[in-house]
């Protein structure tokens, strides 16, 4: 990998670039400006979800950036009150429209349960999938996936669906690198992705971080996105200033050495969202 515009090939032959901008709280001011200043920063791959409530935005900016839409790689996520065979359909067409295309790159179910507990996950998980399954068939998605799904979640799909999914999007960092999904998913074929690649303010205090951060030379934020390319995991950095986003694609001319990722991928547990599929938020 050299540059943002480099990519991973998904299980179905998709080309997907190697670093994605996270529009999580990106409109938060009720603006395209930050996705506009993300796109003319040299982004072209852009996350997004019904939930974060930025497509529409991300639609305004992609118009005023006047670069054609297959220049672009657009991912979005049906949401935990979207989900089941009838919903998801309409709640992908919903997020086309305010897209302002006609096709996405990737969907993703973006949690396995609605809430902690939900007992008939399962089989909403199968009906949700078959949904998507259909939607790809008809041309309308270049690739399937899940986000936030561990193993024993992604095996119901694994054992019952057509296509298998391209894609797990968890949280991925220093200090939390989920190794065992992490494991899995890369034994299977299918890519994963890191939304919070930096963590949580406390990472970026973090001795170890800092100290390798000093060694190559670069930012916390440098060092925690190169950890994760070089585990073949495709981060996701959220920024609202051109220098930073900038700053974050600056990730390709040095190199972690064997030693170093591994006291990266064993330190203790730091920057947790306290987000888990399966429990209620810590």
């Amino acid at each position: 990998m050299k540059s943002i515009y480099d990519s991973f090939e998904l299980n179905n032959g998709v080309k997907i670039p190697c670093v994605a901008f996270g529009t999580y709280k990106a409109a938060e001011g009720k603006t395209a400006g930050v996705i506009g200043t993300a796109i003319e920063a040299g982004y072209r791959y852009f996350d997004t979800a019904s939930f974060y409530g930025t497509e529409a935005y991300l639609k305004e900016a992609m118009e005023n950036s006047g670069i054609p839409r297959d220049e672009f790689f657009i991912a979005s996520k049906v949401w935990k009150d979207e989900m089941g065979y009838e919903n998801t359909k309409k709640a992908f067409h919903a997020t086309l429209d305010r897209l302002g295309t006609d096709y996405l790159d990737l969907y993703l179910i973006h949690w396995p349960l609605p809430e902690p507990g939900y007992a008939d996950w399962k089989a909403l998980d199968l009906d949700t999938w078959k949904a998507m399954e259909e939607l790809y068939k008809e041309g309308l998605i270049r690739a399937i996936g899940l986000s936030n799904f561990l193993p024993h979640h992604i095996e119901n799909i694994w054992q019952n669906c057509e296509i298998y999914p391209a894609v797990d999007q968890i949280e991925f960092h220093p200090g939390y690198s989920q190794e065992a999904v992490l494991s899995y998913c890369q034994d299977k074929g299918i890519q994963v992705q890191a939304w919070s690649p930096l963590g949580r303010a406390r990472l970026s205090e973090e001795s170890l971080i800092l100290e390798l951060a000093e060694k190559y030379g670069v930012s916390a934020a440098q060092l925690c996105l190169r950890y994760a390319l070089q585990r073949n995991v495709i981060p996701l950095p959220k920024s609202s200033s051109i220098e930073r986003m900038k700053q974050n694609q600056d990730i390709f001319d040095f190199e972690i050495t064997v030693e170093d990722m591994y006291r990266l991928a064993t330190m203790p547990q730091t920057g947790w969202s306290g987000e888990h599929p399966d429990r209620e938020r810590v």
